[in-house]
């Protein structure tokens, strides 16, 4: 339980700094976030609990193609946003944008020859 409380405030603190950050540097602040640091913090995190190479390679692959579907949402809330819609309009819409585009990646990727 110690390990999962331990996991969990590293994780909460690197977003919180991250957070904190853009409020006065809204450009880097971005680029902490935009940092890889959840898919490399569980990496590190499944390494610890199972050190099996073809699971890390499965986990990473299934990862990069997990990464393209969301990035439409990081120009469609500011686009929404620009045109007037209203913040948690917009990244309500944003987010459920990139839910279809995650339902649409894991039903394409096998038609593909994907595994995810």
């Amino acid at each position: 339980m110690l390990y999962l409380a331990i996991k969990a405030a590293i994780s909460g603190i690197l977003i919180a700094a991250a957070s904190e950050v853009a409020k006065r540097y809204p450009g880097f602040g971005a680029l902490i976030a935009s940092l890889p640091l959840v898919s490399v913090l569980g990496m590190m995190w499944l390494w610890r609990d199972k050190p099996d190479a073809a699971n890390m390679a499965a986990h990473a692959e299934a990862t990069f193609w997990y990464v393209l579907p969301s990035l439409p949402m990081f120009l469609l809330i500011p686009a929404m946003l620009r045109h007037g819609v209203p913040f948690w309009l917009a990244l309500a819409l944003g987010c459920a944008v990139t839910v279809l585009l995650y339902v649409a990646t894991t039903w394409l990727a096998p038609r593909i020859g994907l595994r995810l």
